[in-house]
């Protein structure tokens, strides 16, 4: 024996012994032994750190990263000799029968151990260790596969055709089903074919994953500052036994494999061999530009001031500052309110507008302050589908989709109005469920019966709808209500579904003169920077203020969750009709809410008060008005933003308005919902 393969043995035994790593092998062998039952393979999981192996052996440890599959089979003489010795599964007959799966717990940290999906060229002649990340954007359903089986040769006087277990086949990473189980497998001893004995057969759980580099992201914003190009191209990747249904599509992950090439008829696919899964996510920690700190001290006196100026100064690189502030700041709230957590407050934006080229613009600037702000192309789905495998097992696979690939962040559908009834229906149930059900029907794929696959959606929607397509697509009705819109165009449990309804300041046929100076000024120059603010508040501080404003974790205060319940109690008691009981549909109390914390968050405030309670209610009474009309509360057209903002004067002057409107509100709360008991302040 190579005296090198002697030592490297010895090695992983001591390693073994001193990480626990034997305690665990001999923990699954019982388990093995207790059920009495024979089997072609005998599968195990060592868990290896490549930093402690190297310091026992470095000659190993570089074994085992450059020579995975052959460091495995030292592994598995060691298992073999142990079980043995020690007599741990009675059933074992031969070392072959062994089948040994290291899982290293990390790679160094170089280069030459990253395995980039969008590189070329994409190394997957080298069997060995690689870690890579990218989001999973098609899953197929788990399949079953073949771990091991025996085989025994046809011909009686054979050795091999006894019933011993001399010849194994055992799947290796990257191989196809036919290259463990097929028909034309001959005995080495005497070339007669070979038979499998069925009732010897192991088979495991294999799930098909698609995964593409992360870099996709950029490419589906609807607009971005970064000019490079790069490659995109998905790979698969085999997740096997304990790694199925480990993914999830959407998410964003790091894995270490193995890359192979897999043979399918003609065609050639490059893959990858998953060995170890892990949820990527994202370094902090973030931080808060000097500029909008020094903001936030100068309007520290108000709790309203500091985000009115960010609403009004925010995107000076696609419309004047000062220009769309309630629907700019709608879009921060909207931005803040995002995160990948199950049970998250959402906020979802609906834009009644005539000006849709300069909304459309607006909106894909904002979506790339996100790293998953994705503008959804009209030719794709905007959720989940289903398709059959490409890898020739015929099987079905889920189809990532603009919702999905959004996850934590912001999905921009455009114009509704260009969508079908059957679209639009499944939009209003995801907006109420935040899920879509995929359907698989078993005849047309393979299975037995049919499967129902649930797949969340993580994501605020935005869109909007063109005012004056609607008046030409539809006839308008004449009994409005006092501020009520013409929504005849959209279904109205559709526009129930949205958190916010916003209608733009501007009509097209009456532009404000900023704008469309501005509009001139960016098509002579579009790299211009027109306005001061713009160089102070760069479009990269504003990212960073995001980030950090959107992992502020916030909790109610007690004044302020009693203004929020005494407003949607009086509001249920007022916005009613005789036929459908109250026209106010129960999610309102939780987009006040959510309205409530992202103001809070746009404030870098961790504690949500009354101020932030106050805008939530006049954002939320604006889209109400627009919906059925107004109501005794009497807010303004443009509540939050009732003038322009000029200088520190209109400020003082918006303050004033805003405290009128809280001691309205509570004057209202009190008229209608008697029951509800707030701490009024006289002053």
């Amino acid at each position: 024996m190579d005296p090198e393969i002697q030592k490297m043995r010895e090695v992983v035994l001591v390693y073994l012994d001193r990480s626990g790593g034997l305690q665990k092998f001999v923990h699954d062998c019982k388990k093995y032994n207790d059920s009495k039952q024979s089997c072609a393979v005998y599968r195990f999981i060592i868990s290896i750190n490549p930093s402690d192996i190297a310091e026992l052996d470095a000659t190993l440890g570089n074994y085992i990263l450059h020579n995975p599959l052959q460091a495995a089979q030292i592994f598995q003489s060691v298992c073999f000799v142990a079980i043995k010795t020690l007599s741990l599964i009675e059933q074992l007959q031969t070392e072959a029968q062994i089948s040994i799966l290291l899982k290293p717990t990390h790679l160094p940290p170089f280069p030459s151990y990253v395995l980039s999906l969008s590189a070329y060229p994409f190394n997957y002649t080298s069997q060995r260790f690689y870690m890579s990340e990218g989001i999973v954007i098609a899953m197929g359903i788990v399949t079953k596969y073949t771990q091991g089986a025996r085989f025994l040769c046809t011909e009686e006087t054979c050795p091999f055709s006894e019933g011993r277990f001399r010849c194994i086949r055992v799947h290796c990473p990257g191989a196809t089903e036919s290259a463990t189980v097929r028909t034309d497998f001959v005995c080495s001893l005497c070339s007669s074919p070979l038979q499998e004995d069925m009732k010897f057969r192991v088979l495991g759980d294999k799930q098909i994953v698609e995964m593409i580099d992360a870099k996709i992201l950029h490419a589906l914003k609807g607009y971005s500052n970064d000019q490079s190009h790069f490659r995109i191209q998905a790979f698969t990747l085999f997740l096997r036994d304990e790694l199925a249904n480990k993914m999830t599509i959407g998410n964003h992950y790091r894995i270490i494999g193995i890359p192979a090439c897999v043979q399918n008829g003609l065609q050639a696919t490059a893959c990858i061999e998953v060995n170890s899964v892990q949820l990527y996510k994202p370094s902090g920690p973030f931080f808060v530009s000097d500029n909008f700190r020094y903001l936030l001290s100068l309007t520290s006196s108000s709790y309203w001031r500091f985000t009115a100026i960010l609403a009004n100064i925010f995107a000076s690189q696609v419309v004047p500052p000062g220009t769309y502030n309630t629907l700019k700041l709608a879009v921060l709230l909207s931005l803040v309110q995002t995160c990948e957590k199950e049970n998250a407050d959402y906020l979802d934006l609906l834009i009644m507008t005539s000006d849709t080229l300069v909304i459309d613009r607006l909106l894909n600037y904002s979506l790339c302050l996100l790293p998953r702000g994705i503008r959804h192309p009209p030719s794709s789905e905007i959720f989940p589908s289903v398709s059959k495998d490409k890898h020739g097992t015929g099987s079905a696979t889920i189809q990532a989709c603009s919702a999905v690939l959004a996850k934590g962040g912001i999905c921009y559908i455009g114009d509704l109005s260009s969508y079908k009834k059957d679209k639009l229906e499944l939009l209003q149930s995801v907006l109420e469920s935040r899920t879509t059900t995929v359907f698989i029907p078993g005849k047309k794929y393979g299975e037995e019966a049919d499967q129902q696959v649930t797949v969340s959606v993580q994501t605020n929607f935005w869109s909007f709808v063109d005012v004056d397509s609607s008046s030409k697509k539809h006839i308008q009705k004449e009994n409005f209500l006092i501020g009520q819109m013409d929504m005849s165009l959209i279904p109205v449990n559709l526009v129930d579904g949205f958190g916010l309804l916003i209608y733009n300041e501007f009509p097209s046929c009456r532009l404000s003169s900023p704008v469309v100076h501005h509009i001139l000024k960016k098509a002579i120059n579009p790299e211009a920077m027109l306005y001061k603010v713009s160089q102070q508040f760069r479009t990269q501080d504003y990212e960073e203020f995001i980030l950090f404003a959107r992992n502020l974790h916030v909790e109610l205060s007690s004044e302020a969750e009693s203004l929020i319940q005494g407003y949607y109690l009086a509001s249920r008691r007022l916005r009613r009709d005789s036929i459908h009981g109250s026209t106010l549909s129960a999610s309102a109390l939780k987009i006040l809410i959510s309205l409530s914390k992202a103001h809070a968050k746009l404030s870098l405030r961790q504690t949500v008060l009354e101020e932030d309670a106050v805008i939530a209610i006049l954002l939320l009474e604006s889209s109400l008005t627009l919906k059925h009309g107004t109501s005794a509360l009497c807010t303004a057209p443009n509540p939050v933003f009732p003038f322009d903002l000029s200088d520190e004067n209109s400020l003082q002057e918006r303050d004033i308005y805003l405290m009128q409107c809280h001691h309205q509100l509570l004057k209202f709360i009190a008229a209608y919902s008697p029951g509800i008991h707030i701490n009024t302040n006289e002053e």
